[in-house]
C-alpha cells in the first residue's frame, strides 16, 4: 500500500518501535494517529518529528478498555477525512517467571493488552477500513510467538494468539482491498521491558544476536506495508530461529532453553 497521504493509527507509538515507525510514516509523508497509554511519551514522539509533527495526532489510550477503543474508533475516522492503516503495536511483556510462580492476575493483563487491545482495535476498525479504496492492518507478534520461551510462556502465549488471529484475518480478507501484515520481531532495543515495570537479568557476554535498533526494525515494518508482505521478520534471531524452528523444533526448544537458563541463572 502507498504510504504517501494516508491516515495510521499506531498503537505503542510513545516509545520503540512504535515511535520510530511513527516518525517514519510522517517522513514518508503520512498522516499518524499515535496511541499509548501515556500522554507525555506521545508528546516526545511529536516533539521529535519536527514539523512533520503537525501531522501527528496524539491520543492517551488505554488498548485493553473496550469502551474506550469503540469511542476512540468511531471519533478518529473524522480527523482527515478517514483511516487507512491500523498498526496494532502496543505490547507488554510478563516478569520473568514460570508459569507455576506467575500470578492469574499479571496473566490476564498481558492476554488482555497484547491480545485483546490487537482485537478490540481491529474489530473496531475493520468496518471502516473494508470502505476505504486500500487499506492495511499491521500486527506485531513476537519471535515467542512461535518459538516457547522459557519464563515468558503467557506473553508468548499471547503473541502466539496474535500470529494465528493475523494469518486467518489474512485469509479472511484476502479478496477485498484490505490487506494484512504479520510482524515477528526478536529481540529488537525498545523500553518494552521498562513499560512492562519487568527487571530483565543482564545477558552473557557471549550472546550471539544483538538487539536490533528500532529504527532498523520501523523500516523493515514500513517497507513491509509497502510491498503488501504477509509475513516480516526482524532481526537476524528471528530468521535464524524461524527456520530453525521449522526444521528441528525439538532441537530449537533446547538450544532457547539453555540460552534462558545462561540468562536467568536457573
Amino acid at each position: 500500500m502507498q504510504i504517501h497521504n494516508k491516515v495510521f493509527v499506531v498503537t505503542g507509538a510513545g516509545s520503540g518501535i512504535g515511535r520510530q515507525l511513527s516518525l517514519l510514516l510522517l517522513k514518508k509523508e503520512a498522516f499518524v494517529i499515535g496511541v499509548d497509554l501515556r500522554r507525555n511519551l506521545l508528546d516526545q514522539t511529536q516533539h521529535l518529528a519536527g514539523a512533520a509533527g503537525e501531522r501527528f495526532n496524539p491520543v492517551a489510550l488505554d488498548v485493553s478498555d473496550l469502551d474506550g477503543v469503540q469511542a476512540f474508533a468511531a471519533a478518529a475516522p473524522t480527523w482527515r477525512g478517514g483511516v487507512d492503516g491500523l498498526v496494532n503495536n502496543a505490547g507488554i511483556i510478563q516478569p520473568f517467571l514460570t508459569v507455576e510462580e506467575l500470578s492469574l492476575e499479571v496473566a490476564r493483563r498481558v492476554m488482555d493488552v497484547n491480545f485483546y487491545g490487537m482485537l478490540y482495535l481491529t474489530k473496531a476498525f475493520l468496518p471502516h477500513l473494508l470502505q476505504r479504496p486500500e487499506a492495511h492492518i499491521v500486527n506485531v507478534s513476537s519471535m515467542g510467538g512461535f518459538l516457547p520461551v522459557p519464563g515468558q510462556s503467557v506473553y508468548g502465549a499471547s503473541k502466539a494468539a496474535v500470529k494465528l488471529l493475523t494469518e486467518a484475518l489474512y485469509a479472511e480478507l484476502l479478496y477485498t482491498r484490505v490487506r494484512v501484515t504479520l510482524v515477528l520481531p526478536g529481540a529488537v532495543a525498545t523500553a518494552i521491558t521498562e513499560n512492562s515495570g519487568v527487571a530483565v537479568p543482564s545477558a552473557p557476554s557471549g550472546r550471539r544476536f544483538k538487539a536490533l535498533p528500532a529504527e532498523k526494525a520501523a523500516a523493515l515494518i514500513a517497507e513491509g506495508i509497502e510491498k503488501d508482505r504477509f509475513r516480516v521478520l526482524v532481526g537476524s534471531d528471528a530468521t535464524f530461529m524461524d527456520r530453525l524452528y521449522r526444521l528441528a523444533p525439538k532441537y530449537a526448544v533446547h538450544l532457547i532453553t539453555r540460552r534462558m537458563k545462561d540468562l536467568l541463572g536457573k
